[in-house]
């Protein structure tokens, strides 16, 4: 914003709450602060993000100018009787700071200390502020907590500030730079991660390869041998291996219209992560409160044509007939999983007064983003999908019986191909789960999204070559339920990264009380979630491509 000299600077209350539980916050006049005298001012508008990131600005009442220093002065009393005195101590017991807003810019400070054996309690009193300036435009603010004042009961306490204004050499673009810590984000354990992931992936594709070149090149030779015998030796013959099944491999999934809808939100989740990556990537999303969340929700609304595409597609050439319900179930999975957890916390966040309480408006408009502007989408990438490609060509007839499937070793069951299946993508991502864990859960501001991105790219890759690996097995050992499999074992990464979020949260962090420990479980078991279905779908869609791939090329009688 530009400012002219002695123009009015707004200085904005946004929430106080315990250091160590990031998201519980309250409103800052919620402990009993004084307001400055200074009352009129315009209403502050929100924006969607950040109505639902619990933004709560207030007036301070605190009278500043551009350019124009102020000396110390009071500007308000606190009439401390003893319901008042019991309200701050226990929020110095907590550790409890406020965060305020001058310009966008974010400025934290401390409520208070006790003395080491605990039995005194002090307020801060005075708040020193320093504002640097270039040009006409504030580039830089400061805030030293000064004047500490012992909390006795039925005491008069001054509340007082001063404002100096220095010039800054801080260019306006860079001025969030303060607030960024590359030594966290840019350690060498980061490279080094990334560096590890890379040299997996390296190793995955070409053991891929190297099983699909040699073992397939030995199978097809196998195979058009036997093409050459007669009969009478082709039945002494003992033929085994994936081509056995081959009118079965292409048989629709069981539950074909929960397995479409859940691909199709996978495909839609892959879709926004990538473009709000890429976003984030040219645009520092970080200096506009609440655009990160703003952005998501606006990309996933505008992204629902590819779920409502692949799912629609993928329930028509399985042969499924009910496609209005196929779609309402794949439009609204992800919508309703989020809301329905955001609800339930949202009751702990009201029987606490916590900012975080999402207000009934804001609730409206995300339902009726769902209703008016996702559903409709998908509607149209339904349509689209089952008309350009949702006739089955598949390069195998489908047999009327289905093939028993025979016994097999315990290592090659499904169940078990499953749970091992999410260990590697799990592995290729971990180190920069702590990184973004560490951002949101914790004061520091993400902001190096080319890592995510290489991790994107990286992870994609794994998860394709696992579950490429994971149904070669499966197909050898005659068993043709691949779909689920594929789907599945890519999707068990899920379970690994919410028990890491345990780890992470009984280890990492100093979280406590009911509020924070189910906003954490809560929303990590929802990007857990989220994280899960999109790795099985691209986990799927990799392995189709290669299942088709396989028996187009094999001699069929």
């Amino acid at each position: 914003m530009l400012y002219q000299d002695k123009e009015e600077v707004v200085l904005w209350m946004n929430t106080v709450g315990p250091y160590h539980n990031r998201q519980e916050t309250y409103k800052y006049f919620s402990l009993p602060f004084c307001v400055g005298s200074k009352k009129s001012i315009s209403h502050y508008h929100e924006t969607l993000g950040e109505a639902l990131q619990g933004v709560e600005l207030e007036f301070s009442g605190l009278d500043i100018k551009f350019k124009d220093d102020v000396m110390p002065a009071t500007y308000c009393e606190i009439d401390l009787d003893k319901e008042k005195r019991d309200a701050f101590v226990y929020a110095i017991k907590n550790h409890y700071w406020y965060q305020m807003y001058i310009d966008d810019l974010p400025i934290w400070g401390i409520v208070g200390e006790a003395d080491e054996n605990g039995e005194d309690y002090y307020l801060w009193t005075y708040k020193k502020l320093e504002i640097g300036f270039n040009g006409n435009r504030i580039v830089d603010v400061n805030l030293t907590s000064e004047g500490k004042v012992k909390l006795v009961p039925n005491t008069k306490i001054q509340m007082s500030y001063s404002v100096k204004w220095k010039k800054s050499d801080v260019k306006f673009e860079d001025r969030f730079d303060k607030y960024l810590d590359p030594s966290f984000f840019q350690h060498r354990i980061h490279w080094f991660s990334i560096f590890n992931s890379f040299m997996m992936v390296i190793f995955l594709v070409g053991l891929v390869s190297m099983i699909l070149m040699r073992t397939l090149r030995k199978d097809y030779a196998r195979y058009s041998k036997e093409e050459e015998m007669d009969d009478m030796d082709r039945d002494l013959g003992d033929e085994y291996g994936w081509k056995q099944v081959h009118g079965d491999v292409f048989r629709p999934s069981s539950h074909p219209l929960i397995f479409s809808s859940l691909i199709g939100s996978g495909c839609q989740i892959f879709a926004v992560s990538l473009i709000v990556i890429i976003v984030a990537m040219i645009e520092d999303l970080y200096t506009e409160r609440g655009s990160m969340l703003s952005t998501a929700i606006f990309v996933y609304a505008a992204t629902s044509p590819v779920n409502g595409y692949f799912g629609g597609s993928l329930y028509a050439r399985q042969g499924g007939r009910r496609w209005i319900k196929q779609m309402f179930i794949g439009a609204f999975l992800i919508p309703a999983m989020v809301c329905g957890t955001a609800f339930f916390i949202n009751f702990i966040a009201i029987y606490y007064h916590a900012s975080r309480a999402i207000p009934f408006g804001t609730m409206v408009a995300v339902c009726c983003i769902c209703f008016f502007v996702i559903l409709p989408l998908n509607l149209v990438g339904t349509i689209l999908g089952r008309n350009l490609s949702g006739q089955p060509n598949f390069p195998c007839r489908v047999n009327a019986v289905p093939r028993p499937i025979p016994e097999k070793k315990w290592f090659m069951e499904p169940a078990v191909i499953v749970c091992l299946g999410g260990i590697l993508p799990f592995g290729s991502i971990f180190i920069e789960m702590y990184f973004i864990f560490t951002s949101f859960w914790a004061y520091k501001i993400y902001y190096v999204y080319g890592f995510m991105m290489l991790v994107l790219v990286i992870l994609c890759i794994v998860t394709v070559c696992v579950t490429i690996v994971c149904t070669y097995f499966l197909l050898n050992a005659e068993d043709y339920r691949w779909q689920w499999t594929s789907f599945l074992s890519a999707a068990s990464t899920a379970i690994y990264v919410y028990m890491y979020s345990f780890y992470y949260y009984f280890f990492k962090t100093k979280m406590y009380g009911l509020f924070q420990t189910s906003f954490y479980f809560g929303y990590m078991a929802v990007f857990s979630t989220a994280l899960g279905i999109m790795c099985g779908a691209i986990g799927y869609m990799g392995t189709s491509a290669f299942v088709r791939k396989i028996y187009t090329n094999v001699k069929i009688d």
